[in-house]
Order: structure tokens, then C-alpha cells, then sequence
């Protein structure tokens, strides 16, 4: 299967006053076309610093790192931008719409940066809240709709540029058991439909959707193992007890 993304002695120091903080150290992975991958460690692990830089939100102090064939670590910030929206789609667990924009609007915002006409864009931020069942809110803003259903937009904006990657950042904190449910089913669909997942998330009910789990501790990988007890989100009897 194609690599997506590789990473090689992957390191990030940031420099606070006289002190060196070793966020990342020598990450070296793969992560194949079409994987659900979660990422998982305490806080201060090195995960969101990771999350990052596999974002092309912040740029690495050492190591290499390859994005769907480009080279990645050493792009300023425009080119980073640009891939940004061509390649990655972000849903977060803060939702991050702009509440005086309605569902349609928020969805079709990265379109405007990649150039498309507003026909276009309304009509693929259309097609896009449809599909994850929003088809009826298109016209409400943010706060005419519940967590769940901002979730939702969060998830069509994610999607309206046909990323090559779905990087979704505790997707689920802010929301209830059956909402959070229903989210993961929805990022499950999307892996089927032939996306890569990576899902950033400290509960561990909700890392088990997942069908490869990798463990950060101190900025290094301590663990990267096959799931083979992938709990669909899908499956009616299955909840999350971290969420109850």
C-alpha cells in the first residue's frame, strides 16, 4: 500500500528563557494510504507537537518529513499554508467555526482560499453538508445548532477539499456519549470511503476505533501496534464507557 506520510528522526526544540524543551525527539514512521491511525500519550507527551508538524502547522527543528510525495520540513510558511489546504482536512474538538457565518458558509471557507468560484463553492459545501447529514441546517449559524451538529460542519468543512488526510484532534471532548458516537461513525465512514484517519485522543475507548495505535511518552514513540480489536463505532451495542 502507498506511503502517505513519512517521517525521519522527526525532532522539535522549543527554547523557553535559558531552558531547551525536547518536545519531539528522532520520530521516525510510515503511515499508509488509507490507515486509521490513533495517536495517543499523557499530556505533555508530545502529541499535539506531533499533530503539528504532521499539519504542516509548525515546521520540525530537525529531521524530514515527506507528505504525499513532497518534501515538507523545510517549506516556509506560505508553501506550507498551501498544502495545508490541499492536503490536510482538520476537525477539532473547540469545532473552531466563525459564528457570524452560517453551516454553508463556514464549509465553503477553505474553497476560498483554493481559488473556486462562489458557485463552486456553494455548491460543494452543499454536496459536503449532505453527506454528513446536514443537508436541512445549511442556512443556520453556529449557535442555532447543537455540538453535534457543529461537529458535523467541522467534518464538511474537513472534507470540502478532498484532503488526503483527516486529522481529527479529540473530535469528541466536547461532546456526550451518543453524540460522540455518532461523530465516530461519521470518521468511520469517511476510512471506508478510502480517507487516512489520524485521530489525536486520550481516551482509550475511543483509540480502539482505530486499527493501528500509537503511543507517545517524553516526545519518543513508546508503542506502535496493530489494533485487532477494532470496536466499530457503527455497531449499536457498542458505547463508550470514557464518555459516561
Amino acid at each position: 500500500m502507498e506511503t502517505i506520510i513519512k517521517t525521519q528522526d522527526l525532532s522539535k526544540i522549543y527554547i523557553m528563557g535559558t531552558m531547551e524543551v525536547k518536545a519531539l525527539q528522532s520520530i521516525t514512521l510510515e503511515i499508509k494510504k488509507n490507515e486509521y491511525v490513533a495517536l495517543m500519550g499523557p499530556s505533555g507527551s508530545g502529541k499535539s507537537t506531533l499533530m503539528n508538524l504532521l499539519g504542516c502547522l509548525d515546521t520540525p527543528t530537525s529531521g524530514t518529513y515527506v507528505l504525499n510525495g513532497e518534501e515538507v520540513s523545510e517549506m516556509d510558511d506560505d508553501e506550507l499554508a498551501a498544502i495545508r489546504n490541499k492536503e490536510i482536512g482538520f476537525v477539532f474538538q473547540t469545532f473552531n467555526l466563525l459564528p457570524r457565518l452560517t453551516a454553508l458558509e463556514n464549509v465553503a471557507l477553505p474553497l476560498v482560499y483554493a481559488g473556486y468560484n462562489k458557485r463552486e463553492r456553494n455548491e460543494m459545501a452543499e454536496l459536503t453538508l449532505e453527506r454528513v447529514g446536514l443537508g436541512d441546517r445549511m442556512d443556520h449559524k453556529p449557535n442555532e445548532l447543537s455540538g453535534g451538529q457543529r461537529q458535523r460542519v467541522a467534518i464538511a468543512r474537513a472534507l470540502v477539499n478532498n484532503p488526503a488526510i483527516i486529522l481529527a484532534d479529540e473530535p469528541t471532548g466536547n461532546l456526550d456519549t451518543r453524540t460522540s458516537i455518532e461523530i465516530m461513525s461519521i470518521i468511520e465512514k469517511l476510512h471506508d470511503l478510502g480517507n487516512t484517519i489520524i485521530l489525536v485522543t486520550h481516551e482509550p475507548d475511543i483509540a480502539l476505533n482505530a486499527s493501528r495505535i500509537i503511543r507517545l511518552r517524553d516526545g519518543l514513540i513508546e508503542s506502535d501496534e496493530v489494533n485487532k480489536n477494532v470496536i466499530k463505532a457503527s455497531d449499536p451495542t457498542h458505547y463508550y464507557n470514557a464518555k459516561s
